[in-house]
């Protein structure tokens, strides 16, 4: 396989990302220089996937606060702003908000400290979030990469590789490690309407890494599994809760519930940071709903009547009965009589 493609990178005091919304027609790089820049970055979805949200949005907060120092403004309020900002982007994405809340944490260690000495402790910090999430998600692919026989066709929804992360991924990051590993794996890639994430990220990152893929319409999988041709679904998450509860991009309650009417394994992949416990099911979550213009135009060109009514969430709930395994960076939770118990699961593991 091709090295491990980083969809971001802290370089000269900038934030420089892959302009995802350019891909795969141009790779094209965008360099954040405030915190603004990266909030406009996370909100038009030049970065997307929870992890790399979360990543991106730490090192929103230092572009923040070098930017209150250099303008000599008070770093209380302005700090406030800048992450009443940055957390306003993207209301579902979990590991946007544990991100900013380690941000804060170093904020609230650093009370009484010079500014210079607070923008280095930010730094720090972010640079950290930036590494843990490279090494959590190759833990995570090797977890998981034992739950795919050699042979295996594995179907997947949106893209849960490299792009949604800093590097290597969390559903493609269990794919990339069971390749790795010397099986063979073929990946099935459902386009992920309305922004089709599936058809020009998911697609781009297994061609490059030498992975057979084939693109479906996503009303195609529930013929494709009757056909016999699916081994397993997998797929990322945005945000779990407690009982196992999993919201991801919609259309993948869809798949669970194919999966299970096939009798297929449904596996999901995500680093522990996207486990909400303060959320004890899915019903909490808040679900983002999304511009209309997503739905009714299509290449530039309006494909739908003017004023027509759009419904456009942007994410789904898959209850945890419809899931086989929640693999993270610490274990593979299996589903006992269809939940989880993840909070006291996690504190044992962590024991």
């Amino acid at each position: 396989m091709a090295e491990p493609f980083f969809t971001m990178r802290w370089e000269d005091r900038h934030l420089v990302l892959v302009d995802q919304t350019k891909l795969p027609q141009e790779e094209v790089y965008l360099v954040c220089r405030d915190h603004r820049m990266v909030a406009e970055a996370i909100r038009r979805l030049a970065v997307r996937g929870a992890p790399a949200i979360g990543v991106a949005a730490a090192f929103g907060v230092v572009l923040g606060a070098e930017e209150i120092v250099r303008k000599k403004n008070d770093l209380v309020t302005g700090l406030e702003e800048v992450f009443t900002l940055l957390a306003a982007t993207r209301p579902t994405a979990v590991n946007l908000f544990w991100a900013l809340a380690r941000m804060r944490k170093v904020v609230r260690a650093q009370q009484g400290s010079a500014p210079d000495q607070l923008v280095g402790a930010l730094e720090a910090e972010a640079l950290r979030i930036y590494q843990a999430d490279i090494e959590t998600n190759r833990r995570l692919g090797r977890q998981g990469a034992a739950l795919l026989p050699d042979g295996a066709t594995v179907l997947t929804i949106c893209n849960a590789g490299a792009l949604a992360t800093v590097a290597y991924g969390t559903a493609l990051a269990v794919i990339r490690a069971a390749v790795e590993a010397g099986k063979r794996i073929a990946v099935v890639a459902c386009e992920t309407r309305p922004l089709l994430q599936g058809a020009r990220l998911t697609t781009w990152e297994l061609k490059k890494d030498g992975i057979p893929v084939t693109l479906i319409t996503d009303q195609t999988a529930g013929y494709l599994m009757q056909q016999g041709k699916v081994s397993a679904v997998l797929t990322g998450a945005d945000r779990i809760a407690a009982n196992g509860d999993v919201v991801n991009k919609i259309g993948t309650y869809t798949l669970a519930v194919l999966a299970t009417a096939h009798d297929l394994p449904f596996y999901v992949a995500a680093p522990t940071s996207t486990i909400d416990l303060t959320q004890p099911d899915g019903k909490g979550i808040p679900i983002e709903e999304r511009a209309a213009e997503e739905v009714t135009m299509f290449g530039g060109k309006q494909i739908a009547p003017d004023g027509v009514q759009v419904y456009n969430p942007a994410f789904d709930l898959t209850p945890a009965r419809l899931i086989d395994a929640i693999i993270t960076e610490e274990e593979v939770f299996w589903g006992e009589a269809g939940k989880y118990s993840l909070r006291d699961r996690l504190s044992k593991a962590s024991n």
